[in-house]
């Protein structure tokens, strides 16, 4: 599997545009072709595995480890594999490089394609491509200039020749049509664009008119492959996995290790009337609750079938907006209540980043002690009675901590903000699935 690193000099350069399009040309020349995102995105790799129709799989130094980091990019398979970055190519935890793109790229040994959207600059701009090349040693493969015109672009291609030694592959010019709608978490979901398929057709034209899309494939590389130790017996689990457009926001490991426990089956809490038949986990998956809450309380079987199952003792783990859909309410309309308590989205993000959790009380799920790595981000809160089980800490480039409690436990159901991939923590998974105690 061949494969490259798409990056930029910060985010909103352009980075999910050319991998999205890049994605499509070469489906479209007939590749099987694997997609992956660095750093903790849910939404960007949904695009992906829209146009590959192959699960996109996420590369996150600080939440997997680097054996984690190695084991998921060692599952993918195709003929190429195309790796989007996250934020700036060195921006890292903090002020750090330290789980950067530049990191990643590193660990795996794969060179970079950087993606850049310029305005009024040329030679600037070489001292600003010198400074990306020489900052750390980064193999840096070559440049392709997004959202320009072309006369522009024969500008800063005649300059990046004249001041860096670096290959311009080509550009990507300016159109609106290409435009993606937002909301406060990122991008709006794949699911939710009409005319999705349209825009990425133009895009991947507009690459293989205006990029040399043949000399690109030449730096592309053998990808290695790394030793995958994360893996668990089958302990014929039944698990119920919440999957539409309102909880979607899964890691592809976390779903595949239930799988090996066990027996998955997905459902949507939107459109189904209740939970499948005899399960003994639940995984409420963050998402979008709030953007659909009008047809989530109207659902009221399925509110009931999930209270009821979590009453009867059913094991379950929600995170973020999984959490929101078991308080008694979001902005005021009814949800499963089995929290006591209710969620109200905030016009500001609350808790935002990757951060540490300890738990510090004891309770029926997690033991007191285990510590692991998790990332937040969320423009809600919960007012809960339920009283908390986690200690999170966030250090600051500054040398000061920011702490906050979280993590609710209620019968054998746990409920948090915190997101979580179970390759930087095995012993958490089986604890939450209740097999903590297995090997």
């Amino acid at each position: 599997m061949k494969s490259i690193v798409i990056s930029s000099n910060g985010s909103s350069g352009g980075k999910t545009t050319i991998t999205m399009g890049l994605l499509k040309v070469l489906k479209d020349r007939g590749f099987e072709v694997q997609s992956y995102k660095v750093g903790p995105d849910y939404i960007d790799p949904d695009f992906h595995e829209y146009i590959t129709k192959v699960p996109a799989r996420n590369l996150d130094l600080y939440l997997m480890g680097e054996e984690g980091v190695k084991a998921s990019f060692s599952r993918g398979k195709g003929d190429y594999a195309v790796v989007e970055g996250v934020m700036g190519l060195y921006d890292g935890k903090g002020i750090s490089t330290q789980y950067s793109t530049a990191h990643v790229s590193k660990v795996l040994n794969l060179p970079v394609i950087l993606v850049l959207s310029p305005k009024a600059k040329a030679s600037t701009l070489c001292a600003e491509i010198q400074g990306l090349m020489n900052f750390e040693s980064i193999n840096i493969a070559g440049i392709i200039f997004n959202n320009i015109k072309e006369s522009y672009y024969k500008l800063l291609k005649a300059a990046v020749e004249k001041y860096c030694k670096v290959k311009v592959f080509g550009y990507v010019p300016k159109d609106e049509r290409l435009s993606l709608k937002s909301r406060h978490l990122g991008l709006v979901q794949s699911a939710e664009i009409e005319d999705l398929n349209k825009k990425i057709e133009i895009c991947a034209e507009l690459i293989e008119n205006n990029v040399d899309v043949d000399l690109l494939l030449k730096y592309f590389v053998p990808a290695e492959k790394y030793s995958d130790n994360f893996h668990v017996k089958n302990m014929k689990i039944k698990s119920a996995v919440a999957y539409d457009k309102a909880s979607s926001f899964y890691y592809k490991e976390n779903i595949e290790l239930l799988q090996e426990a066990g027996q998955v089956q997905f459902f949507s809490p939107l459109e189904d009337k209740e939970l499948p038949k005899e399960v003994d986990f639940i995984y409420l998956g963050g998402g979008y609750p709030e953007v659909f809450i009008e047809r989530l309380s109207e659902n009221k079987t399925m509110l009931n079938s999930i209270r009821n199952a979590l009453n009867s003792g059913t094991r379950c783990y929600a995170e973020c907006g999984g959490l929101m859909y078991l308080t008694g309410a979001i902005n005021g309309k009814e949800t499963v209540g089995f929290f006591k308590g209710e969620s109200n989205m905030t016009n500001r993000l609350q808790n935002f980043g990757y951060a540490k959790v300890k738990v510090v009380n004891e309770n029926s799920v997690l033991p007191v002690g285990l510590r692991f790595n998790c990332h937040e981000f969320h423009k809600s809160q919960v007012i809960l009675e339920e009283s908390n089980i986690y200690e999170i800490t966030k250090d600051s480039y500054d040398n000061s901590k920011k702490q906050w409690n979280c993590g609710y436990v209620k019968g054998n159901t746990l409920g948090s903000y915190a997101h979580v991939h179970f390759f930087g923590n095995l012993a958490m998974f089986k604890y939450l699935i209740g097999n903590g105690l297995m090997g």
